[in-house]
């Protein structure tokens, strides 16, 4: 099909010049007939300059027409559906300021119809996509607060993002959880706890965020934070541990501004893994949520689960894609529940370029202070206490560390709850946290390192005391 792109200037002009040179041309021939049929003593000659009159009588007629036709047209008619024309163009370039065109009163009821109509069709419309857009702002505004917007803008521009249903992909997924916060909001006004716990939340997200990570879900205090969704980067791995470094460095400085408040610091380890999920809708038609599922998911948090504070486990699939420009510690090796084989994590202490960051070590005392404590233990498995309890006394004491005789011996890496047996002038210590970090067999005995992961700060403001005495 021929495609047309005349203006109506050169298609009205152009049709009235042909249909006028037409009807011309009809009359001529028939005029010509005429006086030859009517008038028996006309000669050629007198025909050939009959017909030349006429002809110059039509030319001043088609001219005459054309320039009148011309004028007319193009006010009434052209100069109107161009300038509608041309505002439409520029309205298709983004100028919304095109709305109103004017066209002369005397215009032909038609156009001016058209251009009202034009007018009313065109505010309803920004009416409308300036409240879509409003709405849109408010949706990803409101939901980026529960969702990361990226998740957000994905659903909302997918044609099936709200359907129900995941694809499979390869994610990096970092668990962060508060050592010993169970323990910590028993001992502590909760609207107080509740404000720490925000700021806490608040400092961490940031950091995840700004690395294109998103927040899959916040339970109390843990975080379950993914990289790789919406959209997988051979980068995933790398600004995980980058941001897992941050976010402990970060801590340090939030644990200064409560030290100086009157608050005790908080302790949060990281676990990482890296693996294949379903991301997608998980529910039903009346309730669902954007999450990720799968086994990846789970050991990451029994990586996490293993941490003490200030530390940051990888999973060994995370490590074999970051080993090069990661510094990990030697790898460490355990048995948990449901799984055959043993799980194999690094400790990380710092990454290379173009993150360049190094975990911040907390200072503690390398040589501890003697001191003979009795004391109860519970151990402690996915935040519940066991029911038997075991005996054991301390044998030194430093900072952040515990090194006790406890009998019957404990497993590396298991959370226990320790009561001491006794009470000072009248004050009797709160349950305190910890993590069984080693065990060696010393003498017949079983002598097992003890990480703290939460006390009450007045029962450390006592041991801080007896220590120094001590000492």
């Amino acid at each position: 099909m021929k495609n047309n792109r005349e203006g109506v200037r050169k298609v009205l002009l152009k049709g009235i010049f042909w249909r006028i040179l037409i009807i011309e041309s009809i009359l001529l021939v028939w005029s010509l007939f005429y006086r030859a049929l009517s008038d028996h003593h006309a000669q050629p000659v007198d025909l050939f300059w009959y017909a030349v009159r006429i002809t110059l009588l039509v030319a001043i007629i088609i001219l005459f027409v054309m320039v009148t036709f011309r004028k007319f047209l193009n006010k009434k008619i052209i100069l109107p559906l161009e300038e509608i024309s041309a505002s439409n163009r520029r309205l298709k370039e983004s100028d919304s300021s095109e709305t109103h065109v004017e066209v002369a009163d005397d215009a032909p009821i038609e156009i001016r119809e058209i251009v009202a109509t034009r007018q009313e069709m065109l505010t309803t419309i920004f009416k409308v996509s300036e409240e879509r857009l409003r709405l849109v702002n408010f949706v990803r505004d409101m939901f980026g607060r529960y969702l990361s917007k990226k998740v957000v803008d994905n659903i909302l521009e997918s044609p099936e993002g709200h359907k129900i249903g995941g694809r499979r992909k390869t994610v990096t997924i970092l668990m962060s959880d508060i050592r010993g916060f169970t323990g910590l909001s028993e001992t502590m006004d909760p609207e107080i706890m509740v404000q720490l716990l925000n700021r806490y939340l608040e400092r961490m997200s940031k950091i995840i965020l700004q690395y294109d990570g998103i927040i899959d879900e916040i339970l109390g205090d843990s975080i379950l934070a993914v990289f790789g969704v919406p959209e997988k980067d051979e980068t995933d791995p790398a600004r995980a541990v980058a941001r897992a470094i941050a976010m402990q460095n970060a801590l340090d400085d939030l644990n200064n501004e409560f030290i100086r408040e009157g608050h005790p610091p908080l302790e949060m380890g990281i676990g990482i893994n890296t693996g294949s999920v379903v991301v997608g809708n998980i529910g039903s038609e009346v309730r669902m949520k954007y999450a990720v599922v799968g086994s990846a998911v789970n050991t990451a948090a029994r990586i996490e689960s293993n941490t003490v504070g200030g530390q940051i486990l990888l999973g060994e699939s995370t490590y074999d894609l970051v080993k090069e420009t990661v510094t990990c510690g030697a790898p460490q090796a355990f048995m948990m529940k449901g799984i055959k084989k043993p799980l194999v994590v690094y400790a990380v202490k710092r990454i290379g370029s173009p993150y360049n960051l190094e975990l911040q070590l907390r200072e503690t005392l390398e040589t501890g202070v003697y001191m003979n404590l009795p004391f109860r233990c519970w151990t402690v498995e996915h935040k519940k206490i066991g029911d038997s309890a075991v005996s054991g006394e301390t044998v030194m004491l430093s900072e952040n560390l515990i090194t006790a005789s406890i009998a019957p011996g404990l497993d590396p890496l298991t959370d226990v709850k320790l009561v001491f047996d006794f009470c000072v002038e009248a004050h009797c210590f709160e349950d305190i946290y910890a993590k069984v970090l080693s065990v060696k067999e010393k003498e017949g005995a079983s002598v097992h390192q003890l990480q703290i992961t939460s006390i009450d700060p007045k029962d450390r403001d006592i041991l801080d005391q007896w220590m120094k005495d001590a000492s």
